[in-house]
């Protein structure tokens, strides 16, 4: 009898200590968006990784990023192609040199929780519109799985790995109603930066094609692939 009463003191006294999942994965949403509740800005360079999940090709690239509050974007991808995309509260812009063309998207196509770059810029309600499992640690990084409560053909699920001691997130994969995987790992991210706003305006270049699609509420192609 004694023995059976320890194990019940046991078991009683490890569920006061260890908080149910949901309510870890709550406090760890609630810090990290209580972090980004006070970053005005971050510049970042990047490395993303596109998976295809029916062909199994897998392309890299590389570039930077630039953020600023409320949600002025600048995304430079240098190799291995070019292509620049200017977000504003007015418009988006899309420069593809290799083409020669630059599209222009209303602002409300990255507005979504949903979309890539409201997950790797901090802005996301994640205990709003997310359900967040965490899943340890791995690299140092702290894993949380994200589960859009009303899921999207671009986002059926999300990885984000947070650096604890500071709750920025440093590294996001983001998968699509076809199972294709779209990472982002920041290899150098520096917050609360001075940031010029003309690097958040765009002019076409002479001779460049211009698509304006400011009407529209679906790009060709998913933004920030």
């Amino acid at each position: 009898m004694r023995t059976v009463r320890a194990i019940v003191a046991t078991v009683a006294l490890s569920l006061f200590i260890a908080p149910p999942v949901s309510v870890q994965a709550q406090d760890m949403a609630a810090a990290i968006q209580a972090r980004y509740e006070k970053l005005g800005s971050f510049t970042a360079d990047f490395e993303q990784t596109l998976t295809h999940k029916e062909s199994g090709s897998v392309e890299k690239r590389q570039g930077k990023l630039l953020f600023k509050k409320p949600l002025l974007i600048r995304w430079q991808t240098a190799s291995p192609h070019e292509e620049t995309l200017v977000v504003t509260g007015k418009e988006i812009w899309n420069y593809l040199p290799e083409e020669d063309v630059a599209y222009r998207y209303p602002p409300s196509l990255v507005q979504d929780s949903r979309s890539i770059i409201q997950v790797i810029t901090g802005q996301a309600a994640l205990n709003k519109d997310f359900e967040v499992k965490p899943e340890g640690k791995e690299g140092g990084l702290s894993k949380l799985r994200l589960f859009p409560k009303e899921p999207a053909p671009q986002m059926v699920e999300a990885i984000i790995w947070v650096e604890p001691e500071t709750g920025y997130i440093r590294r996001a994969n983001i998968l699509d109603f076809y199972g294709n995987g779209n990472e982002i790992l920041f290899t150098r991210f520096t917050p609360d930066v001075s940031i010029k706003a003309s690097e958040f305006t765009f002019t076409p270049p002479k001779g460049v094609e211009v698509e304006d699609r400011i009407e529209s509420k679906v790009p060709e192609k998913e933004l920030f692939q």
